[in-house]
């Protein structure tokens, strides 16, 4: 009787390890397939007139190129300070277990799961229309950084976290002050997990494109003159290019899109070992 019982639960613990592993090949083929399909329509057609070309005769997409440069350095100068100031304040100035902190929490776990096309029409109904930006990088740049701002949040919320109670009850003998424990001690040992969660927004910001929409314009075809100006990103020159008759490039544009947001990734997870081997070597 037990070894039948043995023998049932052998056959289920093998029969799970044959369903999981045909789930993650599935997921890597549907991936496989996206970017195979990507790069084979998009690679042929990218060229130096597409990427730094003038907008002239032919599309370029050296417009997005800057546009998105904009984007990035508005919603992360915003989103950054104030993300990290608030993960600090939740995790070093508060009591956890509160029932404001709670309600904080939920709140932003709750901003996290709207919908971005949300937050373009919130960003439209304010910046566009009652704040008189009309459309304009700045607009759009801000709205992205309360997207984000979120994320950042909850992630660098969870680095600091993770931090040992013994590093600051260590500092804390030694006779630093609390903003000393927290900006020479705390911050540095989480710095990994906030670097990685900053670069993982950028790359959010970068493949935004419902936003986007509804408060920058979807100029492509001249490039921004500052931040108050009108513009576009890459995201919304693959839309713009696919539907007005330029489908090979937006396939290129897909490519440089998936290029850039693939090496984003590939440099957050770089610096988070970076930055993990350096708390480890301080620890």
């Amino acid at each position: 009787m037990k070894k039948n019982a043995h023998q049932r639960q052998i056959f289920k613990y093998s029969a799970l390890k044959v369903i999981s592993f045909v789930m993650v090949g599935l997921s890597l083929l549907a991936l496989l397939a996206v970017i195979s399909f990507i790069l084979i329509r998009g690679v042929p057609y990218v060229n130096m007139q597409l990427l730094f070309g003038d907008y002239e005769n032919e599309p370029s997409i050296k417009p997005a190129l800057i546009g998105t440069a904009y984007l990035v350095l508005v919603a992360i100068g915003i989103a950054a300070p104030i993300g990290i100031g608030s993960a600090v304040f939740l995790t070093e100035y508060t009591n956890s277990k509160s029932r404001l902190i709670r309600v904080i929490r939920i709140a932003t776990e709750t901003l996290a799961g709207i919908p971005s096309i949300v937050y373009g029409i919130f960003g439209y109904l304010i910046f566009v229309v009652a704040l008189g930006f009309k459309y304009s990088l700045i607009g759009g740049g801000i709205t992205l950084a309360i997207m984000i701002l979120p994320v950042i949040v909850r992630s660098t919320e969870e680095s600091l976290l993770a931090v040992p109670r013994s590093l600051r009850e260590g500092s804390f003998a030694l006779g630093a002050s609390k903003v000393r424990t927290i900006f020479n001690v705390v911050l540095p040992c989480a710095a990994s997990g906030i670097v990685t969660s900053l670069i993982l927004a950028i790359g959010r910001v970068i493949s935004e494109s419902a936003v986007l929409i509804l408060t920058i314009g979807m100029v492509v075809h001249k490039i921004p003159e500052g931040f108050a100006s009108p513009g576009t990103s890459l995201a919304l020159d693959v839309y713009y290019f696919g539907s007005h008759g330029y489908p090979e490039q937006a396939a290129a544009t897909g490519v440089v899109l998936l290029v850039l947001v693939m090496a984003i990734n590939i440099l957050a997870t770089f610096l988070g070992k970076v930055f993990g081997k350096g708390e480890l070597a301080n620890g």
